[in-house]
């Protein structure tokens, strides 16, 4: 396990909040077959997490976060614990993109007379002001993970509104005279509207916007992921 150990010696409470700051990286033992597995680990102590513990893929990098106050051994246990739940996660999305890249050729053949092509399409979490994202230069196309559950008419929508975005970047007449064949439009649209009236969530699609990073924080006894 690639991290850092802090090697300053011990101060009071508060003094060592203010050394830390937000959050520290610490070093543990190298553990072989989590970086064999996971690639290189991170873990970052925080002073202002007291009961908190996540963890989240950067580049090719694990990220582990948990609270100042754990000990080598409690923090070995969150990490192995946070890297599996991380592994089962994205072993599960892997097989949700694949049938979520068949659904796109089915629609791009349905009413987009086959044109729209996509290189990647996947689902992902980090996406909180969008339901749905798409990037022409590279093909690439992702959904957010609230949509799972909706309505599939809902869903089609959004994956058709954002394979149309693969021939029309823009929302002018022409990208919209390409959803006129969905005979769902106005009532997914209208769905999302609801929803997102009624618990603030993300908007309808529009346009495209760089993906932030999304970290929260989740209750010790039932750590989440971040993605």
């Amino acid at each position: 396990m690639a991290a850092e150990r802090d090697s300053q010696p011990s101060a009071s409470p508060r003094r060592a909040r203010a050394a830390a700051g937000p959050a520290t990286a610490t070093r543990g033992r190298p553990d072989v077959a989590q970086v064999a597995e996971h690639g290189p680990v991170e873990v970052r102590r925080s002073a202002r997490r007291s009961r908190t513990v996540s963890a989240y893929r950067e580049g090719d990098r694990t990220i582990v976060l948990i609270p100042a106050r754990m000990s080598l051994a409690e923090e070995q246990r969150w990490v192995a614990q946070m890297l599996e739940r991380l592994a089962a996660r994205e072993s599960r999305r892997r097989l949700g993109d694949d049938a979520l890249a068949e659904r796109a050729d089915r629609l791009s053949t349905a009413y987009l007379d086959g044109r729209a092509r996509p290189g990647q399409v996947r689902w992902v979490t980090n996406q909180n002001s969008r339901w749905g994202s798409c990037t022409p230069s590279e093909r690439s196309i992702r959904l957010s993970h609230r949509l799972q559950g909706m309505p599939e008419y809902v869903v089609d929508y959004v994956l058709l509104h954002e394979l149309a975005h693969l021939l029309v970047p823009d929302h002018g007449p022409r990208f919209w005279s390409l959803l006129e064949a969905y005979p769902k439009t106005e009532r997914a649209r209208g769905y999302l509207e609801g929803v997102a009236s009624a618990a603030r969530l993300p908007h309808i699609p529009g346009a495209r916007e760089a993906e932030p990073p999304d970290l929260p924080e989740y209750p010790e006894d039932e750590p989440e992921l971040c993605g």
